[in-house]
């Protein structure tokens, strides 16, 4: 094979790399795209958590729980004393009966004399109490607003597993967008000569200020 062949295989075979890295690229920033502009903002929103101002709502709802229901709750309660377990069924329907509140089998804190529902959520907290000597019931729902919803959403706090996954996914899309664009770079260098000083200089800067300034 002569050197013509050579260099005219390289190439083709430096075309369908660009041509493959090129798709692989555009896809994956395709898939990132909404959630690279939500994660942006939400970037923002927490860097300057402290200065955006946050007005709570809190609603606080009273019932009195039934009495087989009370009796199931005691029993339960006999045998779980100090455990951590979720709610009876028919609690649960009680709830969502009384309140609208669906309980999902969360795990409450069970103790002689009262169980406690913790209902964490993204951008507030919510949470039930019922007293096993009078039935007396109590919930509490406190929703911090949008921007703390965004930042818990970011954060992936309190959003359940489908998030979480989605989170997972779209931080693979990220590397695969990174790590594509990266090679995209080394194909064109030659013909671009500060496409390795600018790559340095987006490494460096961060570096420095972590550096210098975060103790």
């Amino acid at each position: 094979m002569s050197g013509q062949d050579i260099t005219q295989a390289q190439a083709a075979s430096r075309a369908v790399w660009l041509k493959n890295l090129h798709q692989w690229h555009w896809i994956s920033s395709a898939l990132c795209l909404l959630g690279m502009f939500l994660f942006a903002v939400t970037g923002i929103t927490l860097n300057h958590a402290s200065q955006i101002e946050a007005r709570p709502s809190v609603i606080r709802k009273q019932a009195t729980a039934p009495a087989p229901l009370l009796d199931t709750l005691k029993a339960f309660a006999a045998s779980h004393d100090g455990d951590k377990a979720p709610l009876p069924e028919a609690a649960e329907r009680w709830l969502l009966e009384t309140w609208s509140l669906k309980a999902g089998g969360r795990i409450a804190e069970w103790a002689a004399d009262e169980v406690y529902l913790p209902l964490p959520k993204a951008g507030g907290d919510a949470w039930v109490r019922i007293g096993l000597e009078d039935g007396a019931a109590e919930f509490e729902n406190t929703d911090r607003g949008w921007i703390s919803w965004l930042n818990d959403v970011h954060k992936g706090r309190n959003t359940g597993a489908a998030w979480n996954w989605f989170i997972d996914i779209f931080a693979a899309s990220c590397l695969v967008f990174c790590l594509t664009g990266l090679l995209i770079l080394k194909f064109h260098a030659a013909k671009r000569p500060f496409t390795w000083p600018m790559v340095g200089l987006g490494m460096l800067i961060p570096f420095v200020i972590a550096l210098l300034f975060i103790h």
